[in-house]
């Protein structure tokens, strides 16, 4: 269960940085809003998940679904480019995040 409640802690991470985006620096309400919920609330999960995995493990997981989900949404909402070091530095991320999570079984 700790593991769900890490992914959507990691999820809500994704939901963040791009409602931060969308806000302009915090002067559109409704994404700033969006944007402190959501930060919230993954905090919180994160700090639920921590209860029995790793720090270290879950804390390495949380952020690289983060900069990984982050990534495919700046891809594919946004329009920013692939280029294949982008694509690999994504890849690599993913392998951690794994990897991560088969020295913790």
């Amino acid at each position: 269960m700790n593991w769900i409640i890490l992914f959507v802690a990691g999820l809500l991470e994704v939901v963040w940085a791009y409602s931060m985006k969308r806000s302009e620096g915090f002067t559109v309400v409704t994404p700033s809003v969006v944007t402190v919920v959501a930060m919230v609330a993954s905090g919180v999960l994160l700090s639920f998940a921590m209860r029995s995995l790793p720090l270290g493990t879950a804390y390495t997981v949380w952020t690289g679904i983060g900069a990984v989900g982050s990534f495919v949404v700046g891809l594919f909402i946004l329009g920013e480019p692939a280029s294949a070091t982008r694509i690999a530095a994504a890849t690599l991320i993913v392998a951690g995040i794994l990897m991560m999570k088969l020295a913790s079984a």
